[in-house]
């Protein structure tokens, strides 16, 4: 597996669904946590029941992803388990999309990404292990009418997790990358009463992110498609 010697971790992009079920699924497992977010102050709740250090960063400003980290480091020490959660969405049909809307969701969801690789892995590279884990969609294989802007976003997360997979990991880093298919159960959009089991428990995602992270060496994966069991293919 991807040694993580002193189990600590940093999730960026943290909020109340995927990212908060990953944050209390490492808690759990003694896990030290930082969470990041553009307003960390929405964080209280899973601060306070997680014991989460709570961190405020742009994800699309080089300067606010270093910082990120630095205070990270400061908090928990480096963190060995890198979650980038991120994503900026805006959809519409192309001809009617505001540009600037579309640069500034890539400029989250895509560049953003690759800052929080690049810090990770500076860090990681010395130690020679540990895990940087990218929340993919279905958007990420699949694009769909009008969701052009979250398409390229998430097909660029896509190759890069392939690319630092395969630069990163004969160096004892793993990179995996999550296939999220599918729509994300929570306290606003339960599964209806007549198609129960019909979006992803975030707390079952949380559980594939762990399996992930103790996969031996050897049988490292990359990419992880997950999905409802009467979900479209």
């Amino acid at each position: 597996m991807a040694q993580i010697l002193n189990k600590t971790a940093l999730i960026v992009g943290a909020g109340p669904g995927i990212s908060a079920s990953v944050t209390r699924a490492l808690a759990n497992q003694g896990y030290k946590v930082a969470v990041a977010a553009r307003n960390p102050d929405k964080l209280a709740a899973l601060v306070a029941q997680t014991g989460a250090v709570p961190l405020e960063v742009e994800a699309a400003s080089p300067a606010s992803v270093a910082q990120v980290f630095i205070n990270a480091e400061r908090a928990i020490g480096i963190p060995e388990v890198v979650v980038f959660n991120a994503s900026g969405r805006v959809r519409g049909p192309i001809e009617t999309l505001d540009p600037e809307l579309v640069r500034r969701a890539i400029e989250v969801s895509a560049f953003g990404a690759f800052l929080v690789v690049q810090q990770a892995t500076r860090r990681l590279l010395p130690l020679g292990r540990g895990a940087i884990l990218l929340t993919g969609a279905t958007a990420s294989v699949k694009g769909f009418a009008h969701s052009s802007a979250f398409a390229m976003s998430k097909f660029a997360l896509r190759g890069l997790a392939q690319s630092a997979a395969r630069e990163l990991a004969p160096k004892g880093i793993h990179v995996a990358h999550f296939v999220i298919d599918g729509a994300v159960r929570s306290a606003e959009r339960p599964d209806p009463a007549t198609a129960p089991d019909s979006t992803l428990d975030p707390e079952a995602i949380a559980q594939s992110y762990l399996a992930v992270l103790a996969q031996p060496r050897n049988a490292w994966s990359w990419e992880l498609e997950l999905r409802p069991h009467v979900e479209n293919f």
